[in-house]
């Protein structure tokens, strides 16, 4: 609640603002509540830029901005920067110095009122519409819970065997979850709820299941008992299918996890299980990615995920084939904690230094060529996907055109299916450090076998630029991009290439340290390349001939001032061509 979040502008408005900016400015939500920490050495809740000058002013916000529970350092520096609303109460005490604040004239009682203004709106604005039918339908709500429970999961790993069989296949449910599914997050976002299914139970209907435990729900050592009865019935069975994952301690709100691996007792199981029983099933149940160092000895992998009160029969029904998994990873499954972009800096000493910057996820890994153990985006279903025919509006755009891009998918498999197509674009122009492609839109299809459709993306400027804090603003650097469709961050099905060029000028201040290279191509430059380059050649080269080629590429990254030492260039000489330089620019200078 005290540590600062600190990272460049580029990095906040890359990676960390995209997600709010879609939801606020497509949405237009009614409220949003800042967070605890500080950004940057400010706090979240008293910061004017990233609630006012951003969330208002930039994505032109409506709504009113609340304190998370008890996030508010100084509730009068907060009011002025935009926090309309604390919470909870400070039982008047905060209250009371807003007050001696307007009085002694340090706050605008301007501010107060439009904070007001902005809570009374939602107030009034909720009292228009709560009146009206209301249905609550326990069944049908629970129905939902399973569809969607259905959707998000991922099949990441699967070697036929699954969906399994409804025959007379001995099969084996082992673990815990099985029978006690973790189905939520802990801390405030734990809810109560009437009726949880589980996985044991769900699947009594397609198949005759044996059980049992393996390990204790909440501990980390094994029991000896509980491992033998399980390695004994998974011996006995035809496939083995073991529910495992992060119990409830192992990840909450309010404190960090500390390592990636499940609970000793669960990796030892699935250990055990793979010397006896070929066809193992691993179904897990985690809020975030852990190691799997058992992966390759298994058959099959299900990330459940934590899928709410209709987990079990969510489960059940994927497992046995009645729904078809449809979920990809947003997020990369590294190998092991170590080779996470942050692992020698996080958490810090009151400083989260963010030093990955614009690197993070599949980003990172990929422009390190690391391998991973499942990459984002990725996600199998039980049939397949052929992507064909990709088809680009134009073959260049400029910043204010649309490009269009359309592919077609077919399922080629024997049963219905949806598939989440993926769009990334690829910088070619080595302009800016940039990740070797960037996720820029997806879209989820369903197909019947045999059936193809055409999925359409539209990119515009945003899809090809990067943050260029010089600018403060997006920049799409000229060049090439590479237009990629993708089933996943590592499986690039189709590609194509535009070329993008740009009206926009870059800021450019000429100083005694701006190396030739950067303005010795440019028309606004050749007045001062006139009065240095034969002063400059005859100091190099010692004479009064020489190639003008051979001058560029000797002094294409020499800072103007290193001229003195070459003859002939005083002080007075050497500022006269930074005004020149500064002159003829006007501040700017357009991308070669």
């Amino acid at each position: 609640m005290t540590c600062s979040s600190d990272m460049s502008e580029r990095t906040l408005r890359e990676i960390y603002f995209p997600a709010f900016e879609t939801a606020v400015k497509k949405a237009q939500p009614w409220t949003v509540m800042c967070s605890y920490n500080l950004i940057n050495g400010e706090y979240s809740s008293e910061n004017d830029n990233l609630l006012n000058k951003v969330l208002r002013d930039e994505w032109g916000f409506k709504g009113y901005v609340m304190s998370d529970w008890g996030a508010v350092n100084d509730r009068v520096k907060g009011l002025a920067a935009g926090l309309d609303l604390e919470m909870p109460s400070s039982g008047g005490l905060n209250d009371a110095k807003i007050v001696e604040a307007v009085k002694n004239g340090t706050l605008d009682e301007k501010v107060l009122d439009t904070a007001v203004k902005r809570i009374l709106e939602q107030v009034y604005r909720y009292r228009d519409v709560k009146g009206g039918e209301h249905i609550f339908d326990r069944s049908a709500d629970h129905k939902k819970a399973a569809d969607i429970a259905k959707e998000c999961m991922v099949l990441l790993k699967n070697d036929g065997a699954l969906p399994l069989p409804h025959s007379n296949a001995k099969i084996a449910f082992i673990g815990a979850f099985a029978k006690d599914p973790r189905i939520q997050g802990g801390g405030s976002s734990h809810i109560n709820t009437k009726n949880i299914s589980n996985a044991l139970d769900s699947a009594a209907k397609y198949s005759d299941v044996s059980y049992a435990e393996g390990y204790e729900r909440e501990s980390n050592d094994t029991n000896p008992a509980l491992l033998e009865e399980a390695v004994q019935l998974a011996a006995d069975s035809d496939v083995a299918v073991i529910f495992a994952g992060l119990p409830d301690s192992f990840e909450s709100e309010g404190y960090d996890r500390q390592h990636m691996r499940m609970p000793d007792c669960q990796n030892e199981l699935i250990d055990e299980i793979c010397k006896v029983q070929e066809n193992v099933i691993v179904v897990l149940h985690n809020g975030s990615p852990v190691e799997m160092p058992w992966n390759d000895k298994v058959s099959a992998v299900l990330e459940v995920y934590l899928c709410g009160e209709a987990t079990g029969e969510a489960t059940a029904d994927i497992l046995f084939g009645k729904a078809n998994p449809c979920g990809k990873l947003a997020e990369t499954i590294p190998m092991k904690l170590s080779d996470t972009p942050c692992y020698l800096t996080f958490p810090g000493d009151r400083h989260a230094e963010y030093n990955e910057g614009v690197f993070v996820g599949y980003r990172y890994y990929d422009k390190k060529e690391m391998a991973v153990r499942y990459p984002f985006g990725h996600g199998l279903s039980y049939t397949t996907f052929e992507y064909s025919d990709i088809k680009l509006s134009d073959t260049a755009v400029g910043d204010d055109d649309i490009l269009t891009v359309n592919a077609v998918i077919t399922n080629t498999g024997n049963c219905a299916g949806k598939e989440i197509v993926q769009l990334y674009v690829a910088d070619k122009s080595g302009f800016a450090v940039r990740p070797e492609k960037e996720l820029k839109d997806f879209i989820k299809i369903e197909l019947q076998p045999g059936e193809s459709k055409t999925v359409t993306f539209r990119l515009d400027k945003r899809a090809f630029s990067y943050y260029n804090e010089e600018l403060g603003d997006w920049y799409a650097p000229n060049g090439k991009y590479d237009i990629m469709i993708a089933s996943s961050s590592r499986d690039i099905r189709l590609t194509a290439e535009v070329t993008h060029k740009t009206a926009a000028k870059l800021p450019f201040v000429a100083t005694e340290n701006t190396v030739f290279g950067e303005f010795m191509d440019y028309a606004e430059g050749k007045a001062t390349l006139d009065l240095l380059f034969s002063k400059v050649a005859k100091g190099l080269l010692g004479g009064d001939h020489f190639e003008p080629e051979a001058v560029r590429s000797m002094i294409g990254s020499m800072p103007l001032r290193q001229i003195r030492s070459f003859g002939g260039i005083s002080d007075e000489l050497l500022q006269q061509a930074v005004d020149m330089l500064n002159k003829d620019f006007g501040g700017f200078k357009a991308q070669m």
